[in-house]
């Protein structure tokens, strides 16, 4: 499939606790399944995704989503996440944003108070709850795939020193490190450090990173670096660098699920007890553990996403720029 950059291509545009996503539907793909689909994305829309994502028309941060049919007929429909680095496993603040964005735009149609949307992604079934105040969508949460420790106390070099982190599994694998031992904070001061060290991590090809049933969904997506803000309830804040050194304004969805699959095994949090999650934009994630399932445990993790732009792309042919840039 070739795809006619010199058409317009419409988005919305949704940001959850600060976290952009871009939503575009762009037809067809080939796939039995939204993962199928993301292989096939990966081979036939790269350009598209830069177009998308890259400068002018985006950031070196920039998230979205294309949506597609779901894996059955029991799902409403899929999405193929993309970022400025390619095309990502999970997404939670994008599921938020998705689902918010399909009832108000129709897509999904109920006068209920609480609205029921069953949505695949590369990663598996999400099983999401919209809550509905005064006509419009107030927050969803989603049931997350099955999240899991992989690696506890791995000490690495960087060049910053020696650090100890731990491997987790929340729709994709994330380093979570402590900040208390780097003497930063998980703040936009220090974002450049963070970045680097993100980058080194991922660059080792830890072998804790493997999944067991999909080499897809293996290897390190994302390094979470967190402190604990209060204990009771546990109150955390991060800074979640994924791809290569992108940011998260948000706390991370499928992070705070990966997040959630540590706590729960170091016994800092029990079967039903909130978790706050807080990211670098000052947004919160609110998640819990809600069931242990032999050796993982499910999660729910719930934000609220708005609309902030609608908007129509296009390529000039006479451009020099072209499919755009990243400075970073």
């Amino acid at each position: 499939m070739s795809f006619d950059l010199e058409a317009n291509i419409e988005s919305c545009d949704y940001h959850t606790a600060g976290e952009p996503f871009r939503i575009v539907d762009v037809g067809p793909m080939e796939g039995e399944t939204v993962i199928d689909r993301r292989s096939w994305a990966e081979k036939n829309l790269d350009n598209l995704r830069k177009f998308l994502v890259q400068e002018p028309r985006g950031h070196a941060d920039m998230y979205g989503g294309f949506i597609v049919p779901p894996d059955d007929a029991n799902g409403d429909f899929g999405v193929v996440f993309f970022h400025s680095d390619g095309f990502s496993t999970a997404c939670g603040h994008g599921t938020i944003a998705v689902v918010t964005w399909a009832i108000d735009s129709g897509l999904i149609k109920s006068k209920s108070d609480v609205i029921e949307v069953v949505v695949d992604v590369p990663s598996g079934r999400l099983f999401t709850k919209a809550k509905i105040l005064d006509g419009k969508v107030e927050s969803v949460s989603f049931e997350n795939v099955p999240s899991f420790v992989t690696a506890k106390d791995l000490e690495i070099d960087t060049k910053f020193g020696p650090i100890t982190l731990d491997i987790s599994f929340g729709g994709a694998f994330y380093a979570s490190i402590s900040t208390d031992q780097l003497n930063l904070e998980p703040t936009s001061e220090h974002l450049n450090e963070l970045i680097e060290i993100s980058r080194e991590i991922k660059a080792k090809n830890l072998e804790f990173a493997e999944h067991p049933s999909d080499e897809r969904l293996s290897g390190i997506y994302g390094s979470i670096f967190y402190e604990t803000l209060e204990e009771v309830p546990l109150h955390q804040r991060n800074v979640t660098v994924f791809g290569d050194g992108q940011v998260d304004r948000s706390p991370c969805g499928s992070g705070t699920s990966a997040r959630l699959a540590l706590l729960y095994e170091e016994k800092q949090i029990k079967l039903g007890q909130p978790f706050l999650n807080s990211g670098i934009a000052g947004g919160v994630f609110r998640g819990q553990v809600i069931e242990e399932k032999e050796d993982t445990v499910i999660t729910s993790v719930e934000g609220s996403a708005y609309c902030c732009s609608k908007n129509s792309f296009e390529l000039d042919p006479r451009d020099p720029i072209g499919l755009g840039f990243n400075l970073r």
